[in-house]
């Protein structure tokens, strides 16, 4: 399993790379194992705002329809349309191809609230 160490991570498995005002987010490398192959993701529209760990899309696999968790407050300014065609980029390359929306950051405070990949790696090991 993979987590690289300049992402921050929440709770419910997406990731967020931050850059300046904005944040590329995507769903961790233990969450698209733990789903298995992603058939659709459904994500917000461009220009509609996210809240902090309020859903703002889903991600539909073969086994079970999972709730996408904002982990920063802000805009949607980009969404990744190639999963709307090839879903599975998830499960190929969760932190490259498959990322999903880029987020304008309206509280970039927020950030010091996600867990640094040490802390992400030790709550997966013990199965929380």
């Amino acid at each position: 399993m993979n987590f690289p160490k300049d992402l921050k991570y929440t709770a419910s498995h997406e990731w967020a790379r931050i850059e300046g005002d904005t944040a590329t987010i995507g769903i961790s490398d233990f969450a698209q194992g733990e789903l298995g192959d992603i058939v659709f993701v459904e994500m917000p529209a461009i220009g509609s705002k996210v809240e902090m760990g309020k859903p703002f899309g889903t991600v539909e696999a073969v086994k079970a329809v999972s709730d996408l968790n904002a982990p920063l407050s802000g805009e949607v300014a980009e969404i990744n349309g190639e999963l709307e065609g090839t879903p599975d980029l998830v499960n190929k390359d969760a932190y490259g191809k498959g990322w999903m929306v880029k987020i304008k950051l309206s509280n970039p405070g927020e950030t010091a609230k996600l867990m640094e990949a040490e802390a992400y790696e030790k709550m997966e090991k013990h199965g929380h």
